[in-house]
């Protein structure tokens, strides 16, 4: 925990940001490709923030699991399982999307075709992205996730939560 909020909440936003970042990324290294540099160089920007992305997303994701026992005190375990689904499967689409994207380093045809493909399948770790965030939104706000970390917490099925965390302090 840093200043009373839970890590994992401080550093999702990393790859939230990364996540929005990354089509728009892909985007401006094939307009480099075509304009000022060459074409695989220009590349290296879109496969180096999807590998930041990824690695933001390991992060994120452990973080998740050592607040998994205190939050799921509070959030219905069905709405957690939804949250934490949706982030494995977008943890799969990034690394898939950076393996088809990396080969766009290529300096040939392949190259060319997969920085294509590399950009379309941003579009689909953006979709990934929306529903992660989007899980972890109604964790927020409509299952009350944060009471887990405030005194005197009550969980969806009015018992207090209130109890010591020998985990976070």
């Amino acid at each position: 925990m840093f200043n009373n909020l839970p890590l994992h909440a401080l550093i999702v936003h990393m790859p939230i940001a990364l996540t929005v970042l990354v089509p728009l990324f892909a985007l401006l290294g094939l307009w480099l490709g075509r304009r000022v540099m060459k074409p695989h160089v220009a590349w290296g920007f879109p496969v180096g923030m999807l590998a930041l992305l990824l690695v933001s997303g390991l992060v994120a994701e452990k973080t998740g699991e050592q607040q998994e026992e205190r939050v799921e005190r509070v959030v219905p375990e069905a709405a957690f399982e939804k949250h934490e689904e949706a982030a494995e499967l977008f943890l799969l689409v990034t690394g898939g999307v950076l393996v088809l994207a990396a080969g766009g380093l290529m300096n040939n045809s392949l190259g060319r075709t997969l920085r294509v493909v590399g950009t379309v399948g941003t579009l689909a770790v953006l979709g990934a992205g929306w529903n992660v965030g989007h899980s972890g939104g109604q964790l927020v706000y409509v299952h009350n996730a944060g009471a887990a970390y405030g005194s005197g917490a009550v969980n969806s099925a009015g018992s207090s939560t209130e109890t010591t965390d020998s985990h976070n302090p």
